[in-house]
């Protein structure tokens, strides 16, 4: 069982670093660093958005307008820092 833990605890960890990806990657194409002209970039952007976006836009409906700053990643990022320490703290050490 705690290697199915394991195993959820690096998904989740991966998923962070996944979302921090695509959030630099839009700043970079936001500001013309990148071009998403480039198949490359694009190929990566499409993969970002189709692996965030449906967990993010739930949290974009709930949260208020802040005029155009999106802080859906970072509270997206708290819960799953809140689900992982869930996990460690109370979770693994009862499992066997």
């Amino acid at each position: 069982m705690r290697a199915l833990l394991d195993v959820i605890l690096l998904a989740l960890q991966l998923y962070v670093w996944l979302l921090i990806a695509q959030a630099v990657l839009s700043w970079l194409i936001a500001f013309n660093v990148v071009n998403v002209r480039n198949d490359v970039v694009r190929t990566i952007w499409n993969f970002l958005y189709q692996i965030t976006e449906p967990v993010l836009r739930p949290i974009r409906n709930i949260l208020p307008n802040l005029g155009g700053i999106d802080i859906s990643p970072i509270i997206l990022v708290l819960i799953i820092f809140f689900i992982q320490r869930v996990i460690q703290l109370y979770l693994y050490p009862v499992v066997i």
